[in-house]
């Protein structure tokens, strides 16, 4: 699409989000019982391509194991409550508790107790022992001070997660900039990696070896990015750029293929199933899963940006429940409204569509409905 002009001085791209675009019937349907929803990173299958957001909120020992066994992948964040105290329950519950006003300062006293390796250690020899596949998630900023403890702790997934990250960032600090090609090479474990909103910045972190790149930017529904840093990624323009930046990797790589995983304003099944046409080959669900009964935000979502120690770019986002996880994901759904048996809907979706697996999917049209 061609540049608009934005007074005499400056052009912009236009930017699509997922409320602007519908998916196309085609003329042909399938069964349910004949959708293939299955997903594979590395070495790695699951039933469903659904990752759950590195999150207090969302993850605990407890619903990253729930999550293995019902077929998708849970991710731990290992700079989380889970990590920094013996028993964070009762500060999860205080969490959810707090009035407004204070909930900004009060967990940024929270967070600021230091992380533990032996912590580190001790979750993931659980998830371990549970028999699901051990995926954790580290900051480029912590990554370098914890991923050794990571390592030796068994993960099998390393997840690299921040509002943004580049291949490379550049610090005026003393300590040398973390160079992540260098890193990945190193690791002896598939690495997911990401925000990213382009095609450039895509291709840049694909070069890099990662096995997945995230795409967002700022913790969706939970982040205020847009209103404190003016940063905002309409995230069905964002799927499509990096898409294209897989495609040419592809090509460039020899046969190289880097999943793409949506991360970001999938609030519901129709958006995770836009993500999906757009061309995401998993999703990594934050607020979808948070309205569980069992998520651990207790009817609360928040992601790291609500407790950053300088400048807090997201808040503590109140959730309707709809029911067990079990239910969000695999329901019956108790109401209509998208926010419960997030499988069943994807597969309907493919079913009704007329395509077998979320592969095929990806080439179905699209419409801009409101634009």
């Amino acid at each position: 699409m061609s540049d608009i002009e934005i007074g005499r001085s400056k052009r912009g791209r236009r930017g699509f989000s997922f409320d602007d675009i519908a998916v196309v019937p085609t003329r042909r349907t399938r069964d349910t019982e004949v959708v293939n929803l299955g997903w594979q990173i590395d070495a790695y299958k699951f039933e469903v391509p659904f990752i759950g957001a590195p999150t207090d909120s969302v993850a605990s020992p407890a619903t990253v194991i729930a999550m293995g066994k019902m077929g998708s992948l849970g991710v731990l964040n290992l700079e989380g409550v889970w990590t920094r105290y013996e028993d964070p329950e009762p500060l999860l519950a205080e969490i959810a508790q707090l009035p407004g006003e204070q909930a900004t300062s009060r967990m940024r006293e929270i967070y600021a107790e230091p992380i533990k390796g032996e912590l580190i250690k001790a979750r993931l020899a659980e998830i371990r022992e549970a028999g699901v596949t051990v995926a954790a998630s580290l900051s480029p900023a912590e990554l370098l001070n914890h991923y050794e403890t990571v390592l030796d702790a068994g993960v099998e997934l390393m997840v690299i997660r921040g509002s943004t990250v580049s291949a490379e960032h550049v610090s005026t600090e003393g300590a040398s900039p973390l160079n992540l090609k260098r890193f990945i090479y190193e690791l002896d474990v598939p690495v997911i990696v990401g925000g990213v909103a382009t095609y450039t910045a895509a291709l840049h972190l694909m070069r890099t070896g990662a096995a997945g790149v995230l795409v967002g930017f700022g913790g969706g529904a939970s982040s205020s990015s847009r209103s404190v840093l003016g940063i905002h990624a309409p995230m069905a323009t964002a799927i499509s750029d990096v898409a294209a930046a897989r495609r040419d990797y592809l090509d460039e790589s020899g046969g190289r293929y880097v999943q793409v995983i949506a991360d970001g304003s999938l609030g519901t099944s129709g958006d995770i199933v836009k993500a999906f046409a757009m061309g995401s080959d998993a999703v990594m669900l934050g607020t979808a899963l948070a309205r569980a009964t069992d998520a651990p935000g207790r009817g609360w979502h928040w992601g790291p940006e609500a407790h950053n120690q300088k400048l807090p770019r997201g808040n503590r986002v109140k959730v309707e429940q709809v029911g067990p996880l079990e239910v969000v994901l695999n329901g019956p759904a108790p109401v209509a409204d998208g926010t419960a048996n997030l499988t069943g809907a994807l597969r309907k979706a493919l079913a009704t569509t007329g395509y077998q697996d979320v592969k095929e999917f990806q080439r179905i049209d699209v419409v801009l409905s409101n634009s």
